[in-house]
């Protein structure tokens, strides 16, 4: 393998796939990352300890996009805790919630698919790191992903407020 793990890059990797599957699991019940959910709540505290644990990793030896991909996972995590206790945001808050979450799920994958492209398979892996146009075109694909997947959220949204103003 051109680039082993270390422990802790080990470590990070195993933390990391909890809340991928968590929110897969959650986007696939619920179509969002809900936070009052069991699922929820160990998707948030599983990025937690995702994001703690690659403060940790640098093969520069100082900070690195994949420390500023943290700060702003917790950070956005933080706030969509706190955006239901926000009451002026009104109708708005359902929106920038899902919004957040699924955010801080697509910044989960940025460098997963990076590493996973540049690692993988070992004998002769695809990428050689995020300038490979490999990598770079499944980031395209992510982004758009995302993009599309956030639209139809904000789309579900909006039946489910449409529905409630119906029913009032």
């Amino acid at each position: 393998m051109p680039n082993p793990l270390s422990l802790l890059g080990e470590i990070h990797t195993i933390i990391s796939i909890v809340p991928a599957v968590a929110g897969l699991y959650s986007f696939a019940k619920y179509r969002s990352i809900r936070p009052e959910t069991n699922t929820g709540k160990v998707y948030l505290a599983s990025l937690a300890l995702s994001a703690i644990s690659a403060f940790g990793l640098s093969s520069t030896g100082g900070f690195n996009p994949g420390h500023a991909l943290a700060i702003v996972v917790l950070l956005v995590s933080g706030i969509c805790l706190i955006l239901p206790r926000l009451r002026f945001l009104g109708r708005l808050m359902p929106y920038l919630r899902n919004l957040g979450l699924s955010f801080t799920y697509f910044l989960l994958w940025v460098p997963g698919i990076n590493e996973t492209l540049s690692r993988l398979p070992p004998s002769h892996p695809i990428g050689n790191g995020p300038d490979s146009p490999p990598v770079q075109t499944a980031l395209l694909i992510w982004v758009v992903l995302f993009a599309v997947g956030s639209l139809c959220q904000a789309w579900i949204v909006s039946r489910r407020q449409a529905t409630r103003r119906i029913a009032v």
